[in-house]
């Protein structure tokens, strides 16, 4: 009988998880590690926040001393270990030390990530002591725990998996990300742990996980705040046997960029009390920045995300929020739809069925497109919608 394959970090060959209980948060495993079985090439995108937490702050330090290598990575939830200044930073470089002793590879080589509340000391003690619990658990059927484990307001978790034929052979590709507010660009807010058994030099993989990461994460928003742990990490151990060539480097980059927006768009959909999805396409800009900067001007607009959350079609505030975007526009060529329902028309003009325009915005997925008229350019951004569940959630985080 054929077996599925494992879809998240432990799809690729050498690759095992696992995940514990600590008491960090008050229920639920809250530490997970991932473990590649020999060395690996790593490479991450971490938060462009000025605001930056010991974890983020360790892994530069680490990735620099190793010449972008790494083996493992420890994450813990319920604490961000953030705003905690040198006794932060001491507990971030404890946990990672003491699990490369465990592990008996080098400090340097585990990446450590955490994602919580803001500004609490970490209880070191408390994830020092579970690591001998999480290092004998490792195993290829860990990822679901791991990913599990990472959460915090998600309410599912988030894991993808591809296969990629190269001139060398196949090689896999596996991935978990959690994340569902304080979402938006430059890192968007999230954490994310990616895996393949190809082999890939360390400044090949930094150039790839970069580029994919601007197409991607660095396209969705929640709410428009950027926290000050964002990461995505990945480690490539080269377990298959295949390597990664100037000539597979776009074959493999596009299979990285589509697993990335497959966990992008599930914390999109997932964001804090949304119930739809909404992607954002401008076209007919003067250039591809200009593109970017109105399409996330509309889907951090709270006016058109909250339109969206009613069901109704008010397409006056996209219009507005593509006027204050900051680029040179034509405003009388303006085309917007909603769906597949034209609302406004070069010239300003509107003559469409209300009725076809609200069904248009009350699907879980909605689609808005904006052609500005300009140029060929283009670029599409992905948000939710803005229900008062996002207060619920948020006015009560700490308790």
């Amino acid at each position: 009988m054929d077996v599925a394959p494992v879809v998240g970090v432990t799809r690729p060959q050498g690759f095992s998880a696992a995940a514990a209980f600590a008491g960090i948060r008050k229920k639920a495993p809250d530490v997970a590690l991932i473990l590649s079985d020999r060395p690996a090439s790593a490479a991450c995108v971490l938060t462009r926040n000025r605001v930056q937490a010991a974890p983020i702050l360790l892994c530069r330090e680490h990735l620099e001393k190793s010449g972008g290598l790494g083996r493992a990575i420890l994450v813990n939830s319920g604490n961000a270990n953030a705003c905690t200044g040198d006794a932060g930073l001491r507990i971030a470089r404890e946990s990672a030390t003491e699990a490369a002793r465990l592990l008996d590879i080098r400090p340097e080589h585990v990446l450590v990530a955490s994602t919580g509340v803001i500004g609490q000391q970490l209880p070191g003690e408390k994830l020092v002591a579970v690591l001998p619990e999480v290092v004998a658990g490792l195993s290829r059927a860990g990822h679901d725990a791991a990913a599990k484990a990472i959460m915090t307001t998600d309410i599912v978790q988030k894991e993808a998996g591809r296969e990629v034929r190269l001139a060398g052979g196949t090689v896999q590709i596996g991935g978990m990300a959690k994340g569902s507010g304080m979402i938006h660009p430059d890192m968007a807010t999230t954490l994310a742990f990616v895996t393949t058994d190809a082999a890939i030099p360390p400044a090949m993989l930094q150039r790839m996980l970069r580029r994919a990461t601007d197409r991607t994460f660095n396209r969705i928003s929640v709410d428009g705040d950027t926290s000050t742990n964002d990461m995505i990490a990945l480690l490539a151990n080269g377990a298959s046997g295949v390597s990664v060539g100037h000539a597979d480097e776009q074959a493999f980059e596009h299979a990285l960029a589509d697993l990335l927006l497959e966990l992008a768009l599930s914390i999109a959909r997932d964001g804090e009390g949304a119930k739809r999805l909404i992607a954002v396409s401008v076209t007919g800009a003067a250039s591809e920045a200009d593109a970017l900067e109105v399409s996330r001007t509309i889907a951090t607009s709270p006016l058109v995300k909250t339109a969206i959350a009613g069901g109704d079609a008010n397409w006056g505030r996209i219009v507005a929020a593509v006027g204050r975007a900051g680029v040179d526009i034509l405003p009388e060529r303006l085309r917007v739809r909603l769906g597949d329902v034209e609302v406004l028309s070069p010239g300003y003009v509107s003559g469409h069925s209300e009725e076809a325009a609200t069904a248009a915005v009350s699907k879980e997925t909605v689609e808005i497109g904006v052609d500005l008229g300009m140029g060929s350019a283009e670029a599409t951004t992905w948000t939710c919608d803005l229900t008062h569940g996002y207060i619920d959630i948020n006015a009560s985080y700490r308790s």
